[in-house]
């Protein structure tokens, strides 16, 4: 399926197929989400379990469970998922990133179903899920409430968003833009627009018009000293996850 217009910026795009052949280099242009990920990956699988009542100590506790990956990448959210036995689908509206997340998929013995697509395109197409990732695409679109829109009509009644980006503040510019683009150099210059980061706030009321209940945020925060990153209730001035509810 190809990906069809809409909410995409194509200059956004743009910028993460370049990068596509790195999405599993731990060392690479991606290091930031690697070090990230555990913690993504603890607040996901809690709050998935948490609304559909999951024991995370069973066998394949996710089974039963059909989870959108939006804006996929090379697949770091998406085995995790299928690895917990969810039917998993992969959506990105870069191209190269597929072949690269099909491939890796395959070699892991994973089946995950990848597709170059839209939110927007999906949800014209009918298709429904239990769960919709929106993990670091928000503040890459060209229209962050028609594309929460998208998303929450991809879900079905009672449905579970998971939504992270970045805060706009002058400390998000000093540490997503200066820091990991011009000092660290994990992330090539200009990866990011400091002017399309959204706050808190404004991603609260942006979830509620587009008919999304929000639940739950926090803030993933990283420490210099011990080179870690770790989940807070209060701190969300950088990186933040969102959860909200399809109400029906």
């Amino acid at each position: 399926m190809q990906a069809s217009t809409g909410t995409v910026d194509a200059a956004e795009v743009a910028k993460f197929e370049a990068m596509a052949a790195e999405w599993w280099d731990p060392t690479g242009k991606f290091k930031p989400l690697h070090m990230m990920n555990p913690v993504r990956l603890d607040y996901i699988t809690r709050q998935i379990a948490g609304e559909f009542d999951r024991d995370l100590t069973g066998p394949a506790p996710f089974a039963g469970l059909r989870i959108l990956d939006i804006g996929c990448g090379g697949g770091l959210l998406s085995e995790p998922m299928a690895r917990l036995g969810a039917t998993v689908v992969g959506a990105d509206a870069a191209p190269r990133n597929i072949p690269v997340a099909r491939i890796h998929a395959e070699k892991s013995g994973l089946t995950i179903d990848y597709r170059h697509t839209t939110a927007e395109a999906m949800a014209a197409a009918g298709e429904q899920f239990d769960v919709v990732l929106n993990m670091e695409v928000v503040e890459h679109v060209s229209d962050p409430l028609a594309y929460l829109t998208a998303c929450r009509q991809l879900l079905r009644p009672g449905g579970l968003h998971l939504c992270s980006t970045i805060n706009r503040n002058a400390k998000s510019y000093l540490m997503a833009i200066i820091g990991a683009e011009h000092v660290m150099r994990w992330l090539p210059k200009g990866t990011h627009d400091w002017t399309k980061f959204i706050t808190p706030e404004e991603l609260f009321d942006l979830m509620s018009r587009a008919g999304l209940d929000p639940v739950d945020r926090k803030g993933y925060v990283f420490n210099p000293v011990s080179w870690s990153w770790s989940i807070s209730d209060r701190d969300l001035s950088v990186n933040y996850v969102t959860a909200s509810i399809q109400r029906g």
